[in-house]
């Protein structure tokens, strides 16, 4: 006999992510990517880090099916595209010097977090190809100049492409270390070459040579002083550039309270005072690098607190992943491999579309020999 007929999907346009409640939203996420969280979205919009003052117009998309939330999908209105870390000004200048208006335009993307992970958060006998034709619909034939997808895990990509297989696909590459069954910090070394492996070490002596201590704190740990400490040293790190940081005390402070489990810190300690800090956030597998300052300058320092540390975190709670975040290809010789990406665009206007089109051919031909080149240079033992 068939089943029952289930409602027809409704797509609801949120202007906040409060407008659905967390249980609702945080039952169609995984155990692994805590940025797609209610708690993180929601500490964004609160703090006002995401705004429509900010640049960043909540517009979340969730799917309905009679009373039942069955899908959702973050997405903003942005008037730039500061935050993103998947580079468009360079389309956005040629077009309006062509006369065209760039802004604004549509993104799917966790704002200020260039981690990969999913996007599309589905309950699962919902058709993905049906879900996403309605959701394409919200931006398609818009004002709006277009649509983008970013960083999104390989199999969201792929399911897209399947959907609306007209999606411009844009190339390019990470690092992230990956556990070998290496069982401790020394098990890691001894998978690598011998010249890395001594470099490795010189640099953790150093940091020891300094007078430098470091401590990982989890969870209820972090307290608020040690939470004010890592801010002060979080806007070091953008003051140092001449730029103000994009998030705001209140943004941490809000995760602190709603998400304590998810937060670690590496902080540094010098003659008993701290000095810099490091904080990540973890899932279930994946220990995800995001935000780093120093009061000091100290040789090695930020190679041990934002990749040593959060190796030998991964070794000792089990997680298989470690997401370092965006550039760096000093990541390379401390054996954090190549991952390659892609984004997904939707361009409205196709004169527009076709000079993408050129640009993301020719930028993948030369990232495709770029990666080739970074995975012969890891340290790894053949």
């Amino acid at each position: 006999m068939p089943g029952p007929v289930r409602p027809a999907l409704r797509v609801q346009s949120l202007a906040a992510i409060d407008e659905v409640a967390a249980p609702h939203w945080n039952a169609l996420v995984g155990d692994d990517y805590p940025f797609l969280r209610h708690e993180f979205l929601a500490a964004l919009e609160a703090s006002g880090a995401v705004s429509t003052a900010t640049g960043w117009t909540p517009r979340h998309l969730c799917l309905w099916q009679g009373e039942q939330l069955v899908g959702a999908l973050p997405l903003y209105h942005k008037s730039h595209s500061r935050g993103e870390y998947v580079f468009d000004w360079g389309w956005a200048d040629a077009w309006e010097r062509a006369g065209g208006r760039y802004y604004p335009k549509a993104l799917s993307a966790i704002p200020f977090t260039p981690a990969p992970g999913p996007r599309l958060l589905l309950a699962s006998h919902i058709d993905p190809v049906e879900a996403r034709r309605q959701l394409a619909a919200q931006w398609e034939g818009s004002a709006l100049s277009g649509w983008h997808l970013l960083f999104a895990e390989s199999a969201e990509v792929d399911a897209w492409l399947e959907a609306r297989p007209e999606l411009i696909v844009r190339h390019g590459v990470q690092f992230q270390w990956q556990d070998a069954g290496f069982g401790d910090f020394n098990g890691f070394l001894a998978a690598l070459t011998s010249k890395r492996r001594k470099a490795i070490r010189r640099e953790r002596r150093r940091v020891a040579e300094q007078g430098l201590q470091l401590e990982r704190l989890e969870g209820e740990a972090i307290d608020e002083v040690a939470l004010s400490h890592f801010y002060r040293c979080y806007c070091l790190t953008y003051l140092e550039r001449g730029q103000r940081p994009y998030l705001p005390l209140a943004f941490f402070q809000r995760l602190r309270a709603t998400m304590p489990e998810a937060l670690l810190l590496v902080r540094a300690r010098l003659e008993g005072h701290p000095v810099a800090a490091a904080l990540s956030l973890q899932g279930a597998r994946t220990l995800y690098g995001r935000y780093w300052g120093s009061e000091v300058m100290a040789d090695s320092l930020h190679f041990e607190a934002c990749y040593y540390q959060g190796i030998e975190h991964c070794l000792a709670k089990g997680l298989s992943t470690f997401d370092p975040g965006t550039q760096g290809e000093h990541k390379l010789t401390r054996g954090f491999a190549p991952l390659r990406l892609r984004s997904l665009h939707h361009i409205a206007d196709p004169r527009l579309r076709d000079a993408v089109v050129r640009f993301c051919t020719e930028e993948a031909r030369h990232l495709s020999a770029y990666c080739t080149d970074a995975e012969a240079v890891l340290p790894f033992k053949t």
